[in-house]
């Protein structure tokens, strides 16, 4: 059985659940042209009942599957993740229950709840790895940075002892590997659960300033979250706010590293960060695709599909679409601002992307201001993005001026 304990273990995941694809983008342009609402039959067994398979690829075609969460509904996520994840995810809920938790949750998650965790605990998260590396002229930016950045901080946000992280990171690791190792999901996600139930129950007692407390006393119309709730919460808060973070974080590194104008320009002025996150997202989401389940007969693009089916929004092929972007496969920062759909649409909007956000702006200066003449390491060991399901670099060897003075 494969075990996921660490970044290099990780890899593997990666290789089996997404593949060493460097370019999904050639034949999504084509599905985009050729077939924009894709019908994949699942079975060619005669009397098989099975539904087909619909994928969409249009920009117009998944922003109207995703606004309309009635017909294109979210329980698909339930029924593939719910024994890991737990069966009161919000990933997987409908309106009305979905607004009800989302709006129990997302007061944590609003910039200005966010903006006070800037210095104290982003900042201090970053600055403690860069610490490690700072002194040696050359790191590998993903095993250094981005692979540990946003586990700490999601662990320091929920108020975890820091002797916790280490286990904190494995346990995500293990929910996140669950579509290819089943039983080591169920047991971190019934390991977090034991992990978490004493500290929930004091936090209830006597709130701190962390993400748990506020999870324990938010009420709306006199409803509080339950245990389980709050549980399931917590299981999707490590595969979403952990992993999407460190492949969008390395995305953006990636496309500044190679295009060292846009890098020396970000470099000069740091305003220019917020549009370069935006473009890295467009460019490359750190999925490409998630899905839903149809309600009923409905049609999408003008392709009818049946109840039942599960239909796939293809992100990455809307983010690409010529007639939206120009040139849309090249990495540019400057290019006129429009709204992408790498967060999602609708009502499951990414929760977390003030969040992220923030992670990701922070990280760029603090790797500018502390890091002199950063740079990709020309004698790397071919760094690239990859994938065809999750995206991001399995590595960003870089050289900089090496910084004696380290902070203490």
């Amino acid at each position: 059985m494969q075990l996921f304990d660490d970044l290099e273990d990780f890899g593997s995941f990666d290789d089996v659940v997404s593949g060493d694809v460097r370019d999904p983008y050639t034949e999504l342009a084509r599905l985009r042209r050729e077939d924009p609402v894709q019908r994949i039959e699942l079975s060619t067994m005669p009397g098989d009942n099975t539904k087909p398979l619909f994928i969409a690829y249009r920009f117009e075609d998944v922003q109207q599957m995703l606004r309309d969460n009635q017909t294109f509904s979210s329980a698909i996520i339930i029924q593939a993740f719910g024994d890991v994840l737990g069966r009161h995810v919000m990933l997987g809920m409908d309106e009305p229950e979905h607004g009800r938790h989302r709006a129990l949750v997302s007061r944590a998650f609003a910039q200005k709840a966010l903006a006070k965790w800037e210095d104290s605990l982003v900042g201090g998260v970053g600055n403690e790895l860069i610490d490690r590396f700072a002194s040696k002229g050359s790191a590998d930016l993903v095993t250094d940075f981005t692979f540990p950045y946003p586990t700490q901080i999601i662990a320091g946000l929920l108020g975890l002892p820091r002797k916790d992280y280490p286990q904190f990171q494995r346990w995500s690791i293990s929910l996140l590997s669950f579509t290819i190792n089943p039983e080591r999901g169920k047991a971190a996600s019934l390991a977090l659960e034991e992990y978490f139930t004493p500290i929930l129950a004091a936090r209830r007692v006597e709130p701190r300033d962390d993400l748990i407390s506020r999870l324990a006393v938010a009420e709306i119309e006199g409803e509080h979250l339950s245990d389980d709730e709050i549980f399931s919460f917590l299981r999707l808060l490590l595969p979403a706010g952990v992993e999407t973070t460190y492949r969008s974080l390395g995305n953006l590194l990636f496309g500044l590293f190679s295009n060292p104008e846009q890098l020396e320009a970000v470099r000069a002025d740091r305003s220019l960060i917020p549009q370069a996150i935006e473009e890295a997202v467009r460019w490359e989401p750190p999925l490409l695709t998630i899905t839903r389940i149809a309600t009923e007969d409905t049609e999408l693009g003008g392709v009818a599909i049946p109840e039942g089916s599960s239909v796939m929004p293809m992100l990455g092929a809307a983010n690409r679409q010529e007639d939206r972007y120009e040139d849309p496969d090249t990495f540019d920062i400057f290019r006129p601002a429009r709204p992408n759909i790498g967060w999602g649409y609708g009502t499951h909007v990414c929760l977390g992307m003030h969040l992220a956000r923030l992670e990701m702006r922070v990280a760029i200066n603090l790797l500018l201001d502390r890091l002199p003449n950063l740079r990709l390491d020309p004698d790397g060991k071919d760094p690239h993005i990859r994938g065809q399901v999750f995206r991001s670099p399995t590595s960003l060897p870089v050289l900089f001026d090496a910084d004696p003075g380290v902070r203490s």
